[in-house]
C-alpha cells in the first residue's frame, strides 16, 4: 500500500474512527475501588439519607418555644432528662421545660423540634442554663434531606469522583457496575531502538516511545502492555494479529511512512482494513488507523513528538469513549504573543507555553525533538482554513493536563 498522497482532513479521519467506536463490557467492583471509573447504569437509593431527623451539631434537643427570649441578659433554665451519644437514641419524649443532651448525627428525640448549641449553655448536673434562643427546625438535618428512598441519585456514564463515592455509599450500595478499563497492546517497531543506557552503539536510538506513549495510554484510563519488535513484515504481522485477538486496542509506533522497512501499514492491510493512512495535520501526518479481527488499531509515527501528538489528537478520544466518557478537547482562548505561520488545508497543533496573560509557541518544533514537549504545556490549534495567526490574535489551545483522564 502506498502512502496516501492526498491527505484526508483531520475531521474526516476522526469520523472514520467514530464509525468503528466500541464500548467496553462492564464489571462490578467495590465502591472503595471506584474512584475514576464510569458508571455503566443509573443508581437509585435504597435508603433515605439521613434516615431520620438528626442533630446537625453537639448540643441539646429542646422545644424551641422554651428558649424564646433567652439571651446573655435573660437566662432561662431547663431540666436534662436524658443523654444521647452518636449511634444511640432516646426512648423518652420531651416535654416543656426539658432538654436532652445530643451528639452530632444522633436522632432527634420525640417532642423536640430544635437543637441548641452547647456554646450557649451552662450545665450543672441535670440543670441547664440557656443563654440563647433557637427557632423550630434550627440545627436539625431533616429526614431525606440529601436523598429520598427510591430516588435516582446518579445516571449512567457518570464519572465517579470522591463525592460520588460518598453518595453511592449513602444510598446503600457497596458495589457499582462500571465499564472495564480497556487493555491496550503497545507494539514498538524499529531495528534501531535500544533500551536507555549511558553507552549507545552507532546507528542506534533509545526507545523513548515505550515510556511516553505508554504513559499517555494510562492517562486515558487504560491498561497497557508493551512489546518491542524488529522491522520484519512477518513478525510485525504476527504480533498485530495476536494482539488484536487478546486486547481491546492495538497501538503501534514506527513503520507508517513509505521508506524501506516501514511495514506496519502493509501488515494491517493484509490482516484486515486500513481506515486511513495520512492525515492533513502537523505534526504527525503519517498516522494510520485500521481494523484487525474487529479490534481498533492505531498506527503512530516512530518520531516521538509526532507519536505523542497523534495519540492525543487521534487515539485518545476513542479510548475515553470506550469507557463511557464522550470526550472532547477542552479548548481555551488565549492571546498569541507572536506570529505563527501555517498552511491552508492542514490542521496544526503547535507546541506552546500559556499562562493567564497569553501564549507563545515553542520555537524548536521538529517531530523528533522531545525537549520541545517538555518546554510546552499546551497545543495551539490552527484550523485547516487558516494560513496562520498574527501577534495579538485570539487563539484556541488545549492544555496537556486537561487531556488526562479525570480522577478527582
Amino acid at each position: 500500500m502506498k502512502f496516501i498522497s492526498n491527505l484526508i482532513p483531520l475531521e474526516e479521519a476522526l469520523a472514520k474512527i467514530d464509525e468503528n467506536q466500541k464500548l467496553m463490557d462492564t464489571e462490578k467492583i467495590h465502591v472503595r475501588d471506584s474512584q475514576g471509573r464510569v458508571l455503566a447504569h443509573s443508581i437509585s437509593s435504597y435508603h433515605n439519607s439521613p434516615p431520620f431527623d438528626k442533630s446537625a451539631m453537639d448540643g441539646y434537643a429542646v422545644i424551641a418555644e422554651d428558649t424564646f427570649g433567652a439571651s446573655n441578659n435573660v437566662i432561662k433554665e431547663l431540666k436534662i432528662i436524658d443523654r444521647i451519644g452518636a449511634g444511640d437514641f432516646s426512648q423518652k419524649t420531651l416535654s416543656n421545660g426539658e432538654a436532652i443532651v445530643i451528639a452530632t448525627g444522633a436522632p432527634i428525640p420525640e417532642g423536640a423540634n430544635a437543637v441548641l448549641m452547647k456554646e450557649f449553655t451552662y450545665e450543672d448536673g441535670d440543670n441547664l442554663e440557656i443563654h440563647s434562643q433557637v427557632t423550630p427546625g434550627e440545627n436539625i438535618s431533616p429526614k431525606a434531606e440529601d436523598i429520598a428512598k427510591g430516588d435516582e441519585i446518579l445516571g449512567e456514564n457518570v464519572l465517579i469522583r470522591p463525592q460520588e463515592m460518598g453518595l453511592i455509599a449513602s444510598a446503600g450500595h457497596n458495589e457499582v457496575e462500571v465499564y472495564k478499563k480497556p487493555r491496550v497492546k503497545l507494539l514498538i517497531t524499529g531495528n534501531e531502538l535500544v533500551e536507555p543506557s549511558p553507552e549507545l552503539d552507532k546507528a542506534k536510538i533509545i526507545n523513548s516511545n515505550q515510556f511516553t506513549i505508554a504513559a499517555l495510554i494510562r492517562s486515558a484510563g487504560a491498561i497497557v502492555d508493551i512489546d518491542h519488535g524488529a522491522d520484519d513484515f512477518e513478525a510485525v504481522k504476527e504480533a498485530i494479529d495476536k494482539a488484536s485477538k487478546e486486547y481491546d486496542v492495538v497501538i503501534t509506533t514506527g513503520g507508517t511512512a513509505i521508506s524501506k522497512g516501514d511495514v506496519v501499514i502493509e501488515a494491517v492491510e493484509e490482516l484486515g482494513e486500513v481506515l486511513f493512512h495520512g492525515v492533513a495535520m502537523r505534526p504527525g501526518k503519517p498516522v494510520g488507523a485500521g481494523i484487525v479481527n474487529g479490534t481498533q488499531v492505531f498506527m503512530l509515527s516512530g518520531q516521538p513528538v509526532a507519536a505523542m501528538g497523534q495519540f492525543d489528537i487521534v487515539a485518545r478520544h476513542y479510548i475515553f469513549k470506550m469507557q463511557g466518557i464522550d470526550y472532547s478537547h477542552k479548548v481555551i482562548k488565549r492571546i498569541s504573543q507572536a506570529k505563527i505561520p501555517s498552511s491552508l488545508g492542514r490542521t496544526d497543533y503547535i507546541r506552546a507555553v500559556a499562562d493567564d496573560n497569553g501564549v507563545h509557541h515553542v520555537l524548536n518544533r521538529g517531530s523528533g525533538i522531545i525537549r520541545s514537549m517538555v518546554e510546552a504545556n499546551c497545543y495551539i490549534i490552527i484550523d485547516e482554513n487558516h494560513e496562520g495567526i498574527e501577534k495579538g490574535d485570539e487563539v484556541d489551545l488545549i492544555f496537556f493536563n486537561d487531556m488526562a483522564w479525570p480522577t478527582l
